[in-house]
């Protein structure tokens, strides 16, 4: 075999043993060959309403004066409301300041009038709009001067405050919300975002004591909560009767504070001549909070009228919320508790109530 022959033989068995180590190397692939596992689903982001605590975002702050009179229930969008405040006005009876955040429905009333409190009231929240059927002329300055967006009926008109045909005037004003917030964007009104104001959120509580119902009482005007598992919150009866939404829903409070906070008469009155009661909220008090069928006795504090409301227990201990609809009953007295019977007086024939 000449030198010729023998470098074509080489070559030949080189690339043979090239050809079968690539397949080998393929078939090896194949064998060990592992599909690449799915990407894993994001995991939605949930995001909580920092007022009440509701899956909802942080949206622009809209305070509704509502009516709480016998003659303007049920009230329309107060299941929506994100806080509400239960306020004394002339005549010992009850007033409501209702605060929108997370949610807005379509319709809110019937809106009644402003009164000095509100001004300090809503402070805390920032520069919030302010939705209310008017105001007494003396007290007129003063809104326009306060830390709030005056969106009153007076200044906006009938394409934002309507008449409900069906309902009696003075009880029969309401708030069309599209058209109010299509009025803030065309102002261009700056106004405050929710964001915390004292108060946090937590799971089931075991603080407190176990209650069945609790009454809050003003001059003319009684509230009751009473614990409902079904609804996972607190039932509320205004002066006897069920606190319903117009659409015939219960309203349901998932913590329900009663703050006790100064009650005197101020500067302003009505046109019957009753004055103006003047609430304080800002400083320090007692309050009583109500959540998972619980109370627990604390205290609450508000340095400035800037600042939010925290609550603690006597302790110092932070007194956290349930997640939903909070309401306060700013009362000048104690509420009226009743406890379950314990079982050494089981007999007995009635739970026990307590001041």
């Amino acid at each position: 075999m000449n030198l010729r022959e023998k470098l074509g033989l080489t070559l030949m068995l080189a690339l043979t043993l090239t050809s079968c180590s690539v397949m080998d190397n393929v078939r090896g692939s194949k064998k060990s060959w592992i599909p690449p596992a799915p990407a894993p689903t994001p995991t939605p982001t949930i995001t909580y309403n920092s007022l009440s605590g509701r899956i909802g975002n942080d949206n622009r702050v809209i305070a509704v004066k509502i009516d709480d009179t016998k003659q303007a229930r049920p009230q329309i969008g107060l299941t929506e409301a994100d806080v509400v405040y239960v306020e004394q006005v002339e005549g010992g009876v009850t007033r409501l300041a209702a605060i929108y955040s997370s949610r807005l429905p379509a319709q809110i009333g019937p809106i009644r009038s402003a009164r000095i409190s509100d001004m300090e009231l809503l402070e805390q929240y920032g520069k919030v709009a302010f939705a209310f059927s008017g105001a007494q002329s003396k007290l007129r300055p003063v809104i326009n001067s306060a830390n709030l967006f005056n969106v009153g009926a007076e200044r906006e008109g009938i394409a934002v405050y309507s008449r409900d045909k069906d309902r009696r005037a003075p009880w029969n004003m309401i708030l069309n919300t599209r058209e109010l917030l299509t009025r803030i964007d065309k102002r261009n009104l700056d106004v405050a975002f929710a964001s915390n104001r004292g108060w946090n959120f937590s799971k089931k509580s075991e603080q407190g004591r176990e209650i069945i119902s609790a009454q809050m009482r003003w001059p003319a005007s009684r509230y009751e909560i009473s614990w409902s598992e079904e609804y996972s919150g607190w039932l509320i009866t205004h002066d006897g009767t069920s606190k319903d939404d117009a659409r015939g829903v219960p309203i349901v409070a998932s913590t329900f504070i009663a703050q006790l906070v100064s009650i005197t008469d101020s500067e302003y009155g009505d046109k019957f001549g009753e004055r103006t009661p003047l609430m304080t909220t800002v400083g320090a008090g007692k309050a009583f909070i109500f959540r998972d069928g619980r109370m627990i006795t604390g205290k609450w504090n508000r340095l400035t009228a800037q600042d939010g409301t925290s609550f603690t227990t006597e302790t110092g201990e932070e007194i956290t919320f349930a997640r939903g609809q909070i309401w306060f009953a700013l009362v000048a007295q104690e509420p009226k508790i009743t406890y379950p019977v314990k079982p050494e007086l089981s007999g007995s024939a009635s739970p026990t109530p307590s001041k």
